[in-house]
């Protein structure tokens, strides 16, 4: 058998953060391409550069920081990753949800993920946000699941549910938080492509017809194996630019790192209203 990380290297990693840090953090946050400024509002911070955690991914796109930003917000202990790695970057797919076993290890119990994603559905703009209600792991039915291999079984069971994927409470919680700023928020369901190409025409095409609203590189895995562990999840996608089934207009990294700057005060408002509530 290939070889997987084992509970054993997770721990040493948990250790390498629990040692640099003060009060263990209650919820975990995943910050996406262009999004990572919200790391900056984390009160009292310690940040840990990935490099210095054993086995920890370190992130190579242009957008995503790639350090550990751990304090409080909003009155909440969190832990902050300013950066994400992908599978197309070339890491193992339990190398790529390393920082969620970490978080899992070290007793965060909720986790807020966001990433940058390309509007499928007709009605979604650039600069949108969507509340994410559920997921098509297509990346996980051409075999790259993040559990396969030996499980672990001190973290979780076998075959995990993945029926409410998204905690139906959070996702309340973030409608209203949404509803109180006066954003003109979406919800729907999101599709994660191994990438790093952007999708042709006929593709897009095809994850319509299946029922995806929202097309991106990231975050079922992290969902998966939060959700194997028992965490409860909100996610949250930044509408970065629209992907046209013609094949009309040309879609670019630096689009997406631009919505950005309009998307992020948008996730502001509604994840630190979450957190105030939990």
């Amino acid at each position: 058998m290939e070889g997987f990380l084992t509970l054993q290297q997770i721990d040493q990693a948990a250790d390498a953060v629990r040692e640099k840090i003060k009060t263990p953090p209650q919820v975990g946050m995943i910050l996406g391409s262009g999004l990572g400024e919200l790391a900056d509002l984390v009160e009292e911070p310690i940040v840990i550069p990935y490099e210095t955690i054993p086995y920890w991914p370190k992130s190579t796109v242009q957008g995503h920081v790639g350090r550990l930003v751990v304090g409080r917000l909003a009155g909440k202990e969190v832990m902050v990753l300013q950066g994400r790695t992908h599978y197309y970057e070339g890491y193992p797919m339990d190398q790529i949800t390393l920082p969620v076993r970490v978080m899992q290890r070290l007793g965060v119990k909720s986790l807020f993920v966001t990433n940058a994603a390309g509007a499928i559905h007709p009605e979604f703009e650039p600069g949108d946000i969507m509340i994410i209600t559920d997921h098509i792991a297509l990346i996980g039915m051409a075999g790259l699941n993040p559990l396969r291999g030996p499980n672990l079984a001190e973290i979780g069971e076998r075959f995990p549910d993945m029926s409410q994927a998204y905690d139906r409470e959070l996702v309340e919680l973030a409608r209203g938080e949404a509803r109180k700023a006066g954003i003109n928020y979406r919800e729907g369901i999101y599709i994660c492509l191994a990438g790093p190409s952007f999708e042709s025409p006929a593709d897009l095409r095809f994850l319509r017809t299946i029922g995806a609203d929202a097309v991106g590189m990231s975050t079922v895995p992290e969902v998966i194996v939060a959700r194997h562990g028992n965490m409860r999840v909100l996610g949250i996608s930044g509408i970065s630019n629209k992907a046209n089934l013609d094949g009309s207009t040309i879609t670019t990294h630096e689009e997406v790192l631009e919505a950005g700057r309009v998307i992020v005060p948008k996730l502001k408002a509604v994840l630190l209203g979450v957190l105030k509530n939990l």
